[in-house]
């Protein structure tokens, strides 16, 4: 068989090179369930003649909405696909009125839940989408149809799958395979078109660049797959005959990795710093000669540079920091892991060297929803890894910077439009590139470097220009700061709205006797606190420049999260969102 061209073409392409045992690993009550490559295939064609059944049509949209990544999902997503149906995945945290805005921005006639959560949303709000036929869903739910209704009507009409053949086989490559609404971090989601090309040929680019043992390894999966990275690397794992285990929650990656000892798995930035975090806290909890040795070992870690950089002396007390501490750390992240991949926001650097260090290696990539996504990316092989860069751009993919400092990119990972939007389309696809809204830089050597995003840099008032990104990233590494927001459009200075964090605040507060209250909303004005956290904010604000300087600021009470709607579902802030709900404590930042 030729490499896959359309999405559907990945699991036999596996059947025929790599097959698996357990090609889709599930947990279901308490263990892990295998689902054969056969059985996966076997499963998608009854999927297929069952929605054939049901009445599905080429170019009909249907949604899945799951709370976490599960077999289901995919044999679905196969299912759907082979009837020139195209699926719509939607993020289970956003609002019922964004679930009723895009099921009836994009006409979706089904939708496949994943249980009681989202099954209540879509109740209260399915009567105002029209279009919508029925709802199926993948857990055992009262007064809702069970997908496995579909399967059956696909094992009972076994005749159908000529007519699937049919439908397979008039599928192209740059025929629309999906529609991704991006969370966006303004106004409502824009429906991004992905063709079989876009994805398939990026998958195919990536797997270059990740040390997979084709047939061999093992992945873990948690980041959510309704976003195009982690479906992406689906799609990528079972070209490359990569055993998916599907995590339990995000609260479960930690006993998941010490079950599965992955290979690979992929990760943003956000997971890393709270990973990294939990190592430190337990570090501090240690006493004499060995919370001595954790912190050398660590301080030898922020100063590591990939390929011996930093000569023979280092490497052999490294060797030493692996055996003695950094061990622990390989298994506590199931101890067999070759790559993990970070992307969705910027890595900070002390973490891509500490856990580079630590033989935990992180390769950090580059990438929108609307390339499919992924535009470069590290990788340690052939000198292909650079620290505070995103790495250089994947084969076939053009990227120039233009005159103002925007990203701009060519490949065929670049999507087909935004969905029944022509003037957003047309804004963002000119002169044959995608222009990525993103700031940066390519070094001599080629690797792309990004600054900020276009949009989220500011003007202040005396007519400078700030980066917030950089400040929010550098800030990010006190312990004290869990999430930050630097602002100042328009004003006279930067200033910051800052969510402490509080697990690690109340565990500083209660071992150096600071009696701080318990409730956030008195804690955050806690004048001890905020001095404390003024002492953080002046260490980081000596590497900006006068006007970068962060001069003032304030504390939330609040966590911010997702289903608080301060954060995306990749957990990138909103600015806007947050300005708003804070609009007093912003106004104050200003003598307002």
């Amino acid at each position: 068989m030729t490499d896959p061209k359309r999405l559907f073409d990945f699991p036999y392409y596996q059947l025929e090179k790599y097959p698996q045992e357990g090609a889709l690993v599930s947990k279901v009550d308490g263990k892990w369930v295998k689902t054969s490559t056969q059985e996966y295939i076997d499963k998608a064609n009854a999927i297929s003649r069952g929605l054939i059944k049901l009445g599905v049509q080429p170019n009909d949209k249907i949604a899945i909405i799951s709370m976490t990544n599960r077999t289901e999902w995919n044999i679905c997503d196969i299912g759907i696909l082979q009837t020139g149906a195209q699926d719509v995945p939607i993020y289970p945290t956003i609002s019922e009125e964004d679930y009723e805005y895009v099921l009836n921005h994009s006409e979706s006639t089904y939708c496949f839940v994943s249980c009681a959560e989202v099954l209540e949303k879509i109740n209260k709000i399915k009567a105002n989408v029209p279009s919508l036929k029925g709802v199926y869903s993948f857990d055992d739910l009262k007064g809702c149809g069970s997908w496995m209704e579909v399967l059956k009507l696909g094992n009972d009409n076994k005749e159908l799958q000529t007519e699937v053949q049919k439908r397979m086989d008039a599928v192209k490559e740059d025929d629309l395979a999906t529609l991704i609404y991006t969370s966006g971090t303004t106004g409502r989601p824009k429906g991004v078109m992905l063709n079989h090309k876009n994805i398939a040929s990026n998958a195919m680019h990536s797997e270059g660049r990740l040390p997979i043992v084709m047939g061999k390894s093992k992945a873990l999966s948690f980041l959510p797959v309704c976003h195009i990275y982690e479906r992406m690397l689906l799609y990528m794992y079972q070209y490359c005959g990569v055993s998916i285990y599907f995590a339990e929650s995000l609260e479960t990656i930690s006993p998941n990795l010490q079950e599965v000892h992955p290979e690979v798995m992929s990760a943003v930035p956000r997971l890393l710093e709270k990973v990294y975090d939990k190592i430190i806290a337990k570090g501090a909890d240690l006493t004499g000669v060995k919370k001595s040795l954790f912190f050398w070992a660590v301080d030898l870690g922020l100063k590591w540079e990939p390929y011996g950089q930093n000569g023979w002396i280092y490497e052999t007390k490294l060797k030493i920091a692996r055996k003695l501490i950094f061990s622990k750390w390989q298994e506590a992240l199931g101890g067999n892991l070759k790559a993990i991949a970070s992307g969705s926001a910027a890595l900070q650097p002390r973490l891509a060297r500490v856990f580079n260090a630590a033989g935990c290696p992180v390769m950090e990539g580059y990438g929108l929803t609307e390339t499919s996504p992924v535009v470069s990316v590290n990788d340690m092989r052939n000198s292909m890894f650079r620290i505070g860069t995103v790495g250089k751009p994947l084969p076939d993919t053009e990227v120039k910077i233009a005159e103002d400092g925007e990203i701009l990119v060519k490949g065929p990972q670049v999507m087909m439009g935004y969905y029944k939007d022509p003037d957003q389309t047309a804004e963002v696809l000119k002169n044959g590139y995608f222009h990525t809204g993103d700031i940066g830089i390519i070094d001599k050597d080629g690797f792309l470097k990004i600054t900020d995003r276009k949009k989220s840099m500011f003007k202040t008032s005396g007519g400078k220009y700030v980066a917030p990104q950089l400040i929010e990233n550098a800030m990010k590494q006190s312990n004290f700061i869990e999430q930050i927001l630097v602002v100042g459009d328009g004003e006279k200075m930067p200033a910051a709205l800052i969510q402490p964090n509080w697990e690690w605040i109340m565990d500083w507060s209660n071992k150096n006797g600071h009696n701080l209250p318990s409730d956030t909303k008195e804690a955050s004005q806690n004048k001890e606190l905020i001095a404390r956290v003024q002492k953080e904010i002046d260490t980081y604000n000596e590497r900006f420049g006068k006007w970068e300087k962060i001069k003032t600021f304030a504390l939330t009470p609040d966590v911010w999260s997702i289903e608080g709607g301060q954060l995306t579902p990749t957990m990138k802030a909103k600015r806007k969102v947050i300005k708003e709900m804070y609009k007093d404590l912003y106004e104050g930042l200003y003598g307002r």
